[in-house]
């Protein structure tokens, strides 16, 4: 139960410094970042409770094995000296996904045979067991080969972690969770203060802001791979969840609206809301063009996410919009004003440069969240 597990988080790039500090102020142990990664040692509670609380990573591993391997017999050597039979239950799904970046081991495909086969044999000699059905849940196991060194990781999530459980539908422009969350985060809000995303769609800048204003953690409601491996069956989950659930401070969600032009991406966002687990008027919505909106309130932070125009036709009609958020701060002198875009020109076509920059990726795509003071 005390184990200390050493550990991975990923991280889509520029979003390493967001998850070490996270780590950190979880009471984590050893977090050193690296490029697309952060390393940490904890607990199996300390890890589900990881799981369930973070907000800006998209899975977290256990590393069973590390090295450098340049061969196929030396991944399966490298494989072969994990102990399996301690994760491995006796109907488990071998689930292999693999990883290649410039080293000599660059097939994807036969790095995952040459893995499964090291673990079936692992496992045949540790225990005799002789035939694998693989009925069961799976075990999820990724190779990550970058540079010939390999790591052998215990995928403890499941499915992403971006995967919060709220959204049905991504809108025209989608935007993971855990890039929205690091868009409240990077923007200098804090709950309390007046929070608006002007070209809010289906909600997930809202939500991830009413996550954190509540305390909520944002994997409380979904269930993770862990939860079904061997080696945690000692584990209380369900008390592990009710302590969070115990936290919560959901009477502090406040002061957190949005507007959009599309009323059919709005009834998303309401049911966004519920299936986030909050109550509906938790957060303003309005129908209303970014053009027309005017507020009363002093000291507060607009975040959004705008059409980029990856298409030559929308191009002009977004550019006009960036122009338009120049007026809308211009309208409320005292707010700040943050929005991420692909768009080169967002700067030239919203009328001034931006404060601050940071480079973000909104999956593939590479992009800019300009701040404005």
């Amino acid at each position: 139960m005390n184990q200390l597990y050493h550990c991975y988080a990923s991280a889509a790039f520029g979003m390493e410094g967001l998850v070490s500090k996270e780590l950190k102020s979880l009471g984590l142990h050893d977090v050193e970042a690296g490029n697309g990664f952060v390393l940490f040692s904890a607990s199996g509670d300390e890890l589900f409770l990881a799981n369930m609380e973070v907000h800006f990573s998209d899975r977290l591993y256990i590393i069973l094995a590390s090295g450098e391997c340049k061969s196929f017999e030396s991944l399966f050597q490298l494989v072969s000296s994990v102990r399996w039979s301690d994760f491995f239950s006796r109907d488990s799904f071998i689930d292999i996904s693999c990883k290649c970046s410039r080293s000599q081991l660059m097939s994807q495909r036969d790095c995952q045979s040459i893995t499964k086969k090291a673990i079936i044999e692992n496992v045949k000699k540790a225990t005799g067991q002789t035939s694998f059905p693989e009925s069961g849940s799976a075990l999820s196991v990724q190779v990550s080969v970058r540079n010939n060194l390999v790591r052998i990781l215990l995928n403890t999530s499941g499915d992403a972690l971006s995967r919060r459980g709220y959204r049905t539908w991504n809108g025209e422009a989608p935007l993971r969770e855990t890039l929205a969350a690091a868009l409240v985060e990077l923007s200098g809000w804090r709950p309390g203060q007046p929070l608006y995303d002007p070209c809010c769609g289906t909600g997930t800048i809202l939500i991830e802001s009413a996550l954190k204003s509540g305390r909520i953690a944002p994997g409380i409601n979904r269930q993770f791979a862990m939860e079904k491996y061997k080696c945690f069956r000692e584990l209380s989950f369900s008390a592990l969840r009710a302590s969070l659930k115990e936290r919560e401070t959901r009477d502090s969600i406040s002061g957190i609206s949005g507007s959009d032009i599309d009323p059919e991406a709005l009834e998303l966002a309401k049911r966004h809301i519920i299936q986030a687990g909050l109550e509906i008027n938790a957060i303003g919505l309005h129908n209303l063009p970014l053009q027309e909106l005017s507020l009363n309130t002093e000291n507060g932070v607009f975040i959004c996410n705008p059409p980029y125009g990856e298409r030559l036709s929308d191009q002009a009609g977004c550019r006009k919009l960036y122009h338009d958020l120049f007026l809308l701060k211009k309208r409320h002198p005292s707010w700040k004003l943050c929005a991420i875009s692909s768009d080169p020109a967002f700067e030239r076509s919203f009328g001034k440069k931006a404060d601050r920059k940071r480079r973000l990726y909104n999956g593939r795509l590479e992009c800019v969240y300009y701040i404005y003071d």
